[in-house]
């Protein structure tokens, strides 16, 4: 069983910076892959960047120069650090993991959802 939970959303003016984490309670820490989506009502789920347990890393073109996804294997932690961020940003922002793939930056592929952080970027 995989427990998720995500902490660090907020409240930021535009050109702002927020750091999200996501704790994982895991059983192994083996080969896997992890993710931050997000997700504004009405709208479907949106892969914002991944990152395997080697630490390559994969982002949407969107936040691509802005986001950076990182991971402290020894505190079972997930990071995304967001900077220059936009009202276009807001967004519930969630936690993500599936074991034994490098591939997770879809919203079918993971296994575990955190229960999420709301980011809120004003103009």
């Amino acid at each position: 069983q995989v427990r998720l939970l995500e902490s660090g959303g907020g409240s930021v003016p535009a050109g702002g910076s927020l750091r999200l984490s996501c704790t994982a309670s895991l059983d192994t820490f083996s080969y896997y892959c992890m993710a931050w989506f997000r997700q504004v009502p009405g709208k479907g789920r949106e892969g914002v960047a991944q990152v395997t347990n080697w630490g390559e890393t994969t982002y949407a073109p969107s936040v691509k120069g802005r986001f950076t996804i990182s991971e402290d294997s020894s505190q079972r932690t997930l990071y995304l650090k967001m900077d220059g961020l936009k009202p276009e940003d807001t967004a519930m922002y969630y936690c993500a993991y599936r074991q034994n793939s490098v591939l997770c930056l879809n919203p079918d592929q993971p296994n575990y959802w955190g229960q999420g952080t709301q980011v809120t970027v004003s103009s």
